[in-house]
């Protein structure tokens, strides 16, 4: 049985969901799980938690994400991607040089607010609204604050002459919940011209980069040649962000009970999580307790 992560790069024309599907069929196992979804057409790293893994998700799915993505200036759609029907707006086809994008980039740098699209799969209410969106119903949603670290403009740009659009390449890095597509939108509609999104890849989802994923094709010969191993990232480097304790084996043996440790840690911040390990495995995930000067142990791994 496996335990680790894997990260694999979705190909464009299946869900999060499907890929998830195969690598359960390749991997013969059930018990595998992800940090976040990539729409269909999308394409870019999905980080598959194998095994133990899954109990991982809750410190990984926050990571930022890095997309490189195709803004295609010229018309909106009522997706906000390539995937929808042309939305009729007021604006003017015209061409727009890279100065002017360049002038409008720094508004969406930092700490915005950003209001989901009713295409995405956001529940309000218990619904989500993408299944509101297909029956033509728009509701009202709530701004979100997220945060964009990076946003930049890195390529020339590239003009299709029939349909008189440009499509421009930009890199955004950017908290988890963020909508590249409603992104895309906005600097269109801050050009006052339309624009969706062409194309979307992610490059990066926290530390995991498209360097070390697998095709799911890749995925399925390294498990008929039996070399999966140099390509799972083990449970306690997924998560080296979270402070590491190293265990005695009396400690160990009472973390696999559920016993809390006295520990006096003065580094640690009270309710911070930290790598309960045997110095190599992750054996739990606890949490620290001033008051008490114990780690509590949460999930359990062994």
């Amino acid at each position: 049985m496996i335990d680790g992560i894997l990260i694999i790069d979705k190909p464009a024309g299946i869900t999060s969901h499907d890929v998830v599907a195969r690598c359960r069929r390749i991997l013969k196992t059930k018990k595998i799980g992800h940090t976040g979804t990539l729409d269909p057409f999308a394409t870019g790293v999905v980080v598959i938690l194998v095994g133990k893994a899954t109990r991982l998700a809750q410190f990984l799915d926050k990571d930022a994400k890095e997309y490189e993505a195709i803004v295609r200036l010229g018309f909106e759609t009522d997706t906000g991607d390539k995937t929808g029907e042309l939305r009729i707006t007021n604006y003017e086809l015209r061409d727009v040089s890279s100065d002017e994008i360049e002038a409008v980039l720094p508004e969406f740098r930092g700490e915005i607010m950003q209001t989901p699209p009713m295409y995405s799969a956001k529940k309000v209410e218990g619904k989500k609204l993408y299944e509101l969106a297909r029956k033509g119903i728009e509701i009202e949603r709530k701004a979100v604050k997220i945060n964009i670290y990076a946003l930049e403009l890195i390529d020339e740009k590239a003009t299709d002459q029939k349909s008189k659009t440009e499509d421009r390449t930009i890199r955004v890095v950017c908290s988890a919940g963020t909508y590249i597509r409603v992104l895309a939108e906005d600097i269109g509609r801050k050009l006052k011209i339309g624009a969706h999104l062409a194309e979307l890849r992610r490059i990066r989802a926290g530390k995991f980069t498209l360097e070390t994923a697998l095709t799911l094709e890749e995925l399925e010969q390294k498990v008929a040649d039996d070399e999966l191993e140099n390509h799972i990232v083990p449970m306690s480097e997924a998560i080296s962000h979270l402070t590491e304790i190293k265990l005695t084996p009396e400690e160990i043996a009472k973390i696999k009970h559920g016993v809390k440790l006295c520990k006096d840690l003065n580094q640690t911040k009270p309710g911070d999580f930290l790598r309960l390990t045997d110095g190599t495995n992750l054996l739990a995930i606890g949490f620290y307790d001033e008051s008490e000067k114990t780690v509590q142990p949460k999930h359990v791994l062994v």
